[in-house]
């Protein structure tokens, strides 16, 4: 009998934000029954950390490059094969409910599904408007749980006789990070543990890590950490973006005038000094994404009691994943974007009863290009050659073995956008090591911003030094090391199809010249 799929993608989501990961930072108990029942994956990276090229590549089991979706703003071709019409072909029910981010009208909407429901854009919190094929209406109510109510509809008047593909697509926990009303009191009495690297001062890295506009401490908005933004221009906090209206909260060397208040309770808030002020924002932050996070947890239990009571839980493959991993201030960062391990890593669980022990665990590397042919795999029907992922069942039911794929490959296109001010790069990242190229888009794709930084390496011994401190690019003891990894990375562009913006001739010759690289 051909499983049903059930596919839960939340946006933003670290990894370390669900509570069988280990991290500490809160309780997760419906996701960590995934993995008590199933599998955890904990070498699961995307290919592209920014929401919209990630569900591009989940859709269609392809890298970026090929399927043209790199960007915020370049939005999916949907005359493309995807995974939902090779599903539908091969007999199943198709479904999405929740966020889409591949851009909006007839050239882009969702092609493959039966039903679909989804959220325009980002999409509201309270009361959002979705789009169907009948247009937009409001929906009233919190997006988690409306887009819960619509699976469990589903499930409720679905066709017996057939299996069914269901994504369900969360909007939460992105930003502004919005929870429901009823998670008010969570961590009210506690403080959030502050990551090792809150501090950071980012030596020893490439210049990418001390450009970005991802820091807690100045980078964050009134609507960020629910306060009250007063009116006013520059003096009460600098633009988010020169078109828009919502500010950042300051981050003044004298902090003595400085007086926040609370959105919802009208609490003021004063401080002694600047420090207080960053573990205040940080602790505002965690809080409320957190408790954003315990409405997708609740909602992954009402979808499992939901497959139970329906007795369909025995033949269901149930995945819980998120489109990217996420910083919660390690680096002083929040956002994505980076291949820095928080944010390239994304959390992936996965129950099947019939074929995947639970309790597992495996370290072994996966990718969100082989979703796609995942599914087909467990579907029995075919998977297309255009596809660039593998199947990951067979890491799910026998730990693949001997001559599983080795790396992952990432890469992130939008070179210094307006918000973050990220640099655009690409590597690799194997068991231990993690080479990374800012390539700094020199061939000018940026446009105005292209060619303004100088490329450069960086290497990670992930094993040594697993928060990422230290660049070993250029320390002579770790030359065979980048050789290697280069090698790799040549390997994965060469194979995907991705043309590289170095020349590793060119590169390694020039690491002798210096005394970096052995004969």
């Amino acid at each position: 009998m051909r499983p049903n799929i059930l596919f839960i993608m939340s946006d933003d989501h670290a990894a370390n934000a669900i509570s069988c990961y280990g991290a500490g930072l809160n309780r997760t108990p419906h996701l960590d029954r995934l993995a008590n029942e199933g599998m955890r994956l904990d070498r699961c990276y995307v290919t592209n950390s920014i929401c919209t090229p990630s569900r591009a590549s989940i859709l269609t089991g392809t890298y970026n490059h090929v399927n043209c979706v790199t960007t915020l703003d370049t939005h999916i071709d949907n005359r493309l094969p995807n995974v939902a019409r090779h599903l539908r072909a091969a007999g199943y029910q198709t479904v999405l409910f929740g966020k889409w981010h591949l851009g909006e009208g007839a050239a882009h909407q969702p092609t493959g599904f039966d039903e679909w429901s989804v959220l325009p854009g980002q999409g509201e919190y309270f009361d959002p408007i979705m789009i169907d094929p009948s247009g937009p209406k409001v929906e009233r109510g919190y997006a988690t749980d409306i887009i819960t109510d619509k699976c469990l509809d589903f499930l409720r008047r679905r066709d017996p006789a057939k299996p069914f593909f269901m994504m369900c697509h969360h909007k939460a926990p992105h930003r502004p990070f919005v929870p429901h009303p009823r998670y008010a009191g969570l961590f009210a009495d506690e403080d959030i543990p502050v990551p090792a690297t809150f501090d950071d001062d980012y030596a020893n890295r490439a210049r990418a890590a001390s450009a970005a506009k991802m820091r807690i401490r100045e980078d964050m908005t009134y609507e960020d950490l629910g306060l009250i933004q007063p009116e006013g221009g520059a003096e009460v906090g600098d633009v988010l973006l020169a078109e828009w209206s919502m500010r950042k909260v300051p981050d003044p060397e004298d902090v003595g005038g400085l007086k926040l208040i609370d959105r919802e309770t009208g609490e003021a808030y004063t401080f002694n000094r600047r420090e207080d002020l960053h573990r205040f924002k940080y602790q505002r932050y965690l809080k409320r994404y957190l408790r954003t996070i315990a409405g997708i947890d609740d909602n992954v239990g009402r979808l499992l009691d939901g497959l139970d009571a329906a007795g369909l839980a025995e033949n269901t493959l149930v995945i819980y994943t998120s489109d990217q991993g996420f910083f919660l201030g390690e680096h002083g960062w929040f956002d994505k974007r980076f291949m820095y391990e928080e944010s390239l890593r994304m959390p992936f669980l996965v129950r099947y009863p019939r074929g995947i022990k639970g309790g597992s665990v495996s370290r072994l590397i996966a990718t969100n290009v082989d979703f796609a042919p995942t599914f087909l795999d467990y579907a029995g029907a075919a998977i297309p050659s255009y596809m660039q992922g593998v199947s990951l069942r067979p890491l799910f039911e026998s730990g693949a073995g001997a001559g599983w794929q080795d790396v992952a490959y990432h890469r992130y296109w939008m070179h210094k956008d307006a918000i973050h001010n990220a640099f655009a790069h690409y590597g690799v990242r194997d068991a231990r090591y993690k080479l990374i190229y800012w390539y700094n888009d020199p061939l000018g794709q940026a446009g105005a911003n292209a060619g303004d930084e100088p490329p450069e390496w960086e290497l990670f011994d992930c094993e040594k030094d697993p928060l990422e401190l230290v660049n070993v690019a250029d320390d002579p003891s770790y030359a065979e090391v980048f050789a290697a990894m280069l090698a790799k990375l040549d390997a994965k562009m060469a194979e995907i199809g991705d043309v590289p913006e170095h020349d590793s001739r060119t590169v390694l010759a020039a690491r002798r010249l210096a005394g970096r690289q052995g004969a």
